[in-house]
């Protein structure tokens, strides 16, 4: 005994939109149909996947668990049809990525686009703990990283590194200076993002090898509301060099005495590089000159 395909996409659907109508909309078909797919996949297999609560379900344990199975059956599936219905040639198709920040990924699609502009492309954007995390729950096809992955689940491709400086308003007395050592940022009101970002991890892994003591003054979970944040003289905010948006009254400061570092990578599952869609967006980015030099 098999499961049914369209049973399976039916629940599939209907777990991810929490609702039959919504989940019929989505697939277009009707709910009536819906329903009648998601109740014979459950008595046919004697479980309950789900918990009906007016208009909106909850998915049950067994629930859960299958559709963690599913979305990556579906995943699949909809793969072969982009490359079938595109003979192979990406004529068609939707590329999810998952991103750092905007710098890069702007670029990188940029120059796939050039090459595949029918393409559509969504993007997200998060903290590196996060965007790793869209790649495994296949929410996301590909992955630009700033940090080396150690997961046996994970393929990646290394793609350029950058210095990590720190920056402070114009009125700041370190204004002027070229670079500090790192032991002055002992005890400084630092602005920082949140735990789990790769500038964060780099520069707290280089201050607790030097035997630096930190204190941050604010965690801000965004890029900009750092930026922001220096901008309006509360503290120190620390950055990747290429990440750094120009302006009069704030200027970038080298750490001297240390090595702190981002890496950054192209990531995804290892079970899907040869993906047409995936192997084409990193054989464009990799072939194209890095967006700093390393």
């Amino acid at each position: 005994m098999s499961i049914g395909l369209k049973q399976l996409r039916s629940f599939t659907a209907v777990a991810e939109h929490r609702g039959f109508t919504a989940a019929a909309d989505a697939v277009g078909i009707s709910q009536p149909t819906i329903t009648t797919q998601v109740r014979d996949l459950e008595e046919r297999y004697g479980v309950e996947l789900l918990l009906r609560m007016g208009r909106r379900v909850e998915l049950t344990e067994a629930g859960e668990a299958l559709y963690k199975v599913s979305r990556h059956i579906m995943s699949l599936l909809d793969e072969a049809d982009e490359l079938l219905s595109s003979s192979g040639q990406l004529q068609v198709g939707q590329l999810r990525i998952a991103a750092v920040g905007p710098f890069h990924a702007t670029e990188m699609i940029t120059r796939f686009l050039r090459r595949y502009p029918r393409i559509e492309i969504n993007v997200m954007l998060g903290n590196s703990d996060g965007t790793l995390a869209r790649v495994l729950a296949l929410e996301a096809d590909v992955a630009i990283l700033a940090h080396v992955v150690d997961d046996p689940r994970v393929h990646t491709v290394p793609f350029s590194n950058h210095e990590v400086v720190v920056f402070v308003h114009r009125d700041h007395p370190w204004n002027g200076r070229e670079s500090v050592g790192i032991g002055e940022l002992a005890g400084q009101p630092l602005i920082l993002r949140e735990r789990g970002s790769t500038t964060r991890r780099a520069f707290e892994a280089a201050t607790q090898t030097a035997g630096v003591r930190i204190t941050p003054l604010l965690e801000i979970g965004s890029r900009e509301g750092v930026w922001k944040a220096v901008e309006r003289g509360l503290g120190i905010g620390v950055v990747a060099d290429f990440e750094f948006v120009e302006h009069r009254n704030l200027k970038t400061v080298r750490i001297a005495d240390a090595i702190v570092r981002t890496e950054y990578r192209l990531a995804c599952l290892m079970e899907r590089r040869n993906s047409p869609k995936i192997r084409a967006f990193i054989d464009t980015v990799i072939a194209s000159e890095p967006a700093s030099a390393p």
